[in-house]
């Protein structure tokens, strides 16, 4: 069994490689709380291409999306940046859910 780890810590790897499939850890915009969720989405989508970068891919092979918004009044900016970011000819299966901040 060959498995590769992109940027392993010490309880996750930011991304692992199995049978020719990616797994993406979850992203988030670390340097970003406050901004605005289209400059989130923007910084969060960025580093997902170059891990699959890292990984020999990119976004036209995407399977699946889960997108997690702190309020679902964010969908429409967060859309706007997702549609110009995503391979048209090849949109993945997507969902995405609300998760209110503490």
């Amino acid at each position: 069994m060959d498995i590769k780890r992109i940027n392993p810590g010490q309880r996750m790897s930011q991304a692992v490689i199995h049978s020719n499939v990616v797994y993406l850890a979850g992203q988030v915009a670390v340097d970003a709380p406050g901004t605005e969720v289209a400059t989130q989405t923007s910084t969060i989508l960025d580093q997902i291409d170059v891990l699959l970068r890292e990984s020999g891919t990119d976004k036209s092979n995407l399977l699946y999306a889960t997108i997690w918004l702190a309020s679902m009044d964010s969908f429409d900016e967060m859309n706007e940046v997702w549609d110009a970011w995503v391979s048209t000819d090849n949109t993945p299966a997507r969902a995405c859910v609300e998760a209110r901040l503490a």
